[in-house]
């Protein structure tokens, strides 16, 4: 609906106020000078109402002040005020001043700048290191992106939390002697038979429910006024409101919010009183500003009073974006965050809402915090994430876990890690216990996948030295690709533990299973969302029914949804809108 403002000049009353006076009764020259000066008034007023952008319904008038917008029980009769009428016989002039509706509000959305792990050639660098991850909400994030028409920066593309969004069924460990089990896999890359694609696989081992350990649990819940839409409070409300029927009378909940100032709504209560949790959750309301950082040192204060030895102690913080007021800086939260973790309490990190979203910080916290990241788009993925897997992400079974591969240059010639950019690690900080790195939780899943270039394969990206010597590789086994080496602590040890796997070249097959071609599929799909420079010829067809054609079980419907997002997608970016649906292929 088109909106305009009528502005009523009323010269007439501007006149009787000069002839009031004797100058206007007695000087005609004086009262010309005056309505001269009141008609320029008039015109200034007109323009200074032209320029205004917004779409107004009303100006109400509330004591001196004049308000844009709604009119609502701004005077003490609720009504909008309105200036008396003009006495006869003096004509008003009135202007009719059109506007534009109100622009929608700027995306301030941020996100970590990022460049791909570059190829690297296996006789200058042989070792690649990093610290695992267990992050999803890059995946989720980028869905909803899609699902509301919108291309995703490239930044919040994370390709590993692409693959780490689904289950690939790598073997569990056959008893709690370690925590853990690793697997490989070696087969060609779908996208260029003369390459090769390498999975490790991490499964930790399940823990029922019913024996989880005492938990210690903090909400902290994001109440500042930019979470009154639909997919912030209300979503994370009815997303905790699942989680609640799953505590027990052991575990312990509190919930602080904050907002422009930061308060304790429920102190730590007993799990199994869930109606009054529930309560606590219902009452909560939008408004103010972000104030985070007190919200994160009341988290931590209620998280140490109720602190459960040999339990699970952990904040799960929820927001929307940027905290504003209090404590803003980054790097002053990440310390915050960091020095709290030493206490033995985890933060969880879980994002909510579209544009102000700050994914750079709810990562960062995440991981200095020892906990996870994820982002809740829809009521489902809020069960996925707080009932589904709670019991991952609530026990962790293994910490500091990093991986290094040691390539063997006499069979690699070069070799391209796939995503995990902000986790790479110096080769010396493996063995540095006092490193930190990613967390393992009970069932946790952890898949890497490397690209490879075989020596001799003619597939090599990088150019041939001239004074290449590969008598470094002559004393190589040339049976082995590569040997996989773990570091991991249990909790409360300080002390790290090794695990190592040789990667054997008669394991490469030219028939993988269907876990590895729908994980070369994801990490192929990330890759077309940053650009498509590192898949080849491949687009996105090739990736749609690469999954199809391996998606197996899908309980959760996951992967079929997966096939309808990659349709979505390469709609948005690269096909025309008339052609075909890729899922009706």
């Amino acid at each position: 609906m088109s909106h305009r403002l009528t502005v009523t000049l009323l010269a007439a009353a501007l006149l009787a106020a000069c002839q009031s006076s004797p100058t206007a009764q007695h000087a005609p020259e004086a009262e010309a000078a005056t309505a001269a000066a009141d008609a320029q008034r008039t015109h200034q007023a007109a323009a200074a109402a032209r320029s205004e952008q917004a779409t107004l319904d009303s100006i109400v008038v509330t004591g001196t002040r004049l308000h844009r917008g709604q009119a609502k029980a701004v005077m003490p009769t609720g009504h909008v005020y309105a200036p008396p009428a003009p006495p006869a016989p003096v004509m008003a002039m009135e202007y009719r001043v059109a506007h534009a509706p109100l622009a929608p509000p700027a995306n301030t959305e941020k996100y970590a700048e990022r460049d791909d792990n570059p190829v690297k050639r296996t006789l200058d660098e042989p070792v690649s290191t990093f610290s695992v991850d267990v992050d999803t909400g890059s995946y989720s994030n980028v869905r909803r992106m899609l699902r509301e028409g919108q291309r995703p920066p490239a930044d919040a593309v994370r390709a590993e939390e692409f693959i780490n969004y689904f289950r690939y069924g790598h073997a569990a460990p056959t008893d709690r002697s370690r925590p853990f089990n690793v697997t490989t896999e070696l087969a060609p890359a779908p996208w260029n038979a003369k390459r090769q694609l390498l999975m490790v696989g991490i499964k930790g081992y399940d823990v029922p429910k019913a024996t989880l350990p005492p938990a210690n649990l903090v909400f902290l819940l994001d109440t500042s006024g930019s979470m009154e839409s639909p997919d912030k409070l209300p979503l994370l409300k009815q997303s905790f409101a699942q989680l609640v029927p799953q505590l027990r009378r052991q575990d312990r909940v509190s919930i602080v919010v904050y907002a422009g100032s930061a308060g304790l709504v429920l102190p730590p209560t007993p799990g199994d009183r869930h109606e009054e949790i529930l309560a606590a959750l219902d009452r909560l309301q939008a408004g103010g500003s972000t104030n985070g950082g007190d919200g994160i040192r009341l988290a931590y204060a209620m998280a140490k009073q109720a602190f459960v030895k040999e339990g699970v102690n952990r904040v799960i913080l929820a927001t929307d974006g940027d905290f504003n007021v209090g404590t803003v800086s980054q790097d002053a939260l990440e310390t915050m965050v960091a020095d709290q973790r030493r206490s033995g309490i985890a933060l969880t990190t879980l994002g909510f809402g579209t544009g102000n979203y700050n994914d750079a910080l709810a990562e960062k916290l995440a991981d200095v915090g020892d906990g996870n990241h994820a982002y809740i788009d829809t009521l489902q993925e809020g069960r996925k994430v707080l009932v589904d897997e709670m019991q991952s992400t609530l026990l962790t079974i293994a910490r500091d876990v990093k991986i290094q591969v040691e390539f063997n240059p006499a069979v690699v010639s070069e070799y391209r890690l796939i995503g995990y950019e902000n986790r790479v690690l110096a080769n010396e900080d493996f063995a540095n216990d006092k490193i930190d790195a990613g967390d393992i939780g009970a069932g946790h899943e952890v898949t890497a996948l490397y690209e490879i270039t075989p020596v001799g394969s003619g597939a090599d990206r990088l150019p041939a030295l001239r004074y290449g010597d590969r008598q470094v590789a002559a004393g190589a086994p040339t049976d082995e690709v590569a040997h996989v080496r773990l570091r991991y602590k249990l909790p409360g040890q300080d002390s790290s533990r090794l695990i190592e796997a040789p990667v054997a070249r008669t394991s490469l097959t030219t028939q993988p299973s269907d876990a590895f071609r729908f994980a070369s599929a994801v990490a192929a799909y990330a890759d077309l969302l940053r650009g498509g420079q590192r898949i080849d010829a491949w687009d996105w067809r090739d990736v749609a029914r690469t999954a199809r054609q391996a998606g197996g079980r899908d309980p959760h419907g996951l992967k079929a949804e997966f096939i309808e997002l990659v349709d979505q997608a390469r709609r948005l970016v690269a096909v025309p809108d008339d052609a075909p649906a890729i899922a009706g292929e």
